[in-house]
């Protein structure tokens, strides 16, 4: 096994573990070693994060083991995105992203703020359990291109609702594309609710908004 498949390895293992130490630690070692930060965010820690949503589906892992592989994943991409920021002159846009009220999952939410800033955006993570108003705030003072809405459990379905309310009782819809995801929500939801664009998974969270921005 070559140096770069056993950083990619470690990484990998660490996160899954919710080592964040062990995990920065090694990010540290795979660029130094002149891995390209965008490599070691496609061969190791997306592939970790989707392997951890596996587990969690089947059973094998639950909401502890959740949180601390997020805040390994976390933790490495700290080291790398001011890396990944240098090597993009200016985003291609900006996306708020945040796990609406009462929900406090955000394994789903964080690996498509990984894929959204690898395709090129600048993401404000407004984390987890974050309330309407919260949100109508953030597009005030970021003034993004887009913004993103997770719930992945039914009972906090109807926040996105109300988060999709607020913004546009402040007058603020109509400069904003509004993505929605999360386990229990489809495309009829998304429909209902008003939102512009819905993703199943975090791939097409950059697809869907690309196309509702106009970039492909």
């Amino acid at each position: 096994m070559s140096s770069s498949q056993d950083v990619f390895a470690a990484v990998h293992q660490h996160i899954l573990e919710g080592n964040s130490e062990q995990a920065v630690s090694s990010t540290r070692e795979g660029l130094s070693a002149g891995l390209a930060p965008m490599t070691l965010v496609y061969e190791a820690m997306i592939p970790a994060l989707q392997e951890v949503g596996r587990r969690f589906e089947a059973g094998d892992y639950f909401l502890p083991e959740m949180l601390v592989a997020a805040a390994a994943m976390q933790a490495s991409m700290e080291v790398v995105r001011p890396l990944l920021a240098e090597s993009e002159a200016e985003p291609i846009g900006i996306f708020v992203m945040g796990t609406v009220a009462g929900d406090i999952h955000d394994i789903g939410k964080n690996l498509c703020n990984v894929m959204l800033e690898s395709g090129g955006f600048r993401v404000i993570d407004l984390g987890i359990n974050v309330p309407a108003d919260a949100f109508v705030e953030a597009i005030r003072e970021h003034r993004p291109d887009a913004v993103g809405m997770s719930a992945f459990v039914t009972t906090t379905m109807p926040e996105v609702d109300r988060t999709i309310q607020a913004i546009e009782a402040a007058g603020l819809r109509n400069e904003v594309k509004i993505m929605v995801g999360g386990a229990p929500l489809d495309q009829e939801y998304a429909d209902q609710v008003g939102a512009d664009g819905y993703a199943p998974d975090a791939n097409s969270t950059v697809r869907v908004t690309k196309q509702l921005l106009g970039l492909e």
